[in-house]
Parts: structure tokens; C-alpha cells; sequence
């Protein structure tokens, strides 16, 4: 019983998979395999969060890069 339960610790993905899963998954890039493993053995919650996360930090990064841009070509 420790054994299976030790295993599905292990193949549970780690933050690292999981952020990298997303990244892929958002330019379209995701492998078939990892698509597999996130949805057999990852926590919907946790890709939800992270993916939240990632897409705030996407929204705040185009903001100021815009920002940026249109005043560099106000000068």
C-alpha cells in the first residue's frame, strides 16, 4: 500500500512540469505525452492557479511594454 502510494507522489507533476506544461499548452506546443500526464496524474487546482498566475503576469507584461512603446514614440 506504501509503494503505490509512494509511486503517485512521484509521478505527480512537479511546479517546474506544471508551469512548463502550461507555457506549452498556451503557445500550442503541448506533447501528447505530457498532455496525458497532466490529466491523469495532475490537480486541476494547481494548473488553475498557476495558469492564473502565468496569464496576469502575461497581461501586466504586454501593459507595459505597450506603455513603453507608445511613449518612446511620443518623443
Amino acid at each position: 500500500m506504501t509503494e503505490q502510494n509512494d509511486q503517485d507522489k512521484q509521478d505527480k507533476p512537479t511546479l517546474i512540469q506544471t508551469i512548463h506544461s502550461i507555457l506549452a499548452a498556451l503557445i500550442g506546443v503541448q506533447s501528447g505525452k505530457n498532455r496525458e500526464r497532466d490529466f491523469t496524474k495532475g490537480d486541476a487546482g494547481n494548473y488553475l492557479g498557476v495558469y492564473v498566475i502565468l496569464v496576469i503576469g502575461l497581461v501586466i507584461g504586454m501593459v507595459i511594454t505597450v506603455n513603453l512603446v507608445l511613449d518612446a514614440a511620443a518623443k
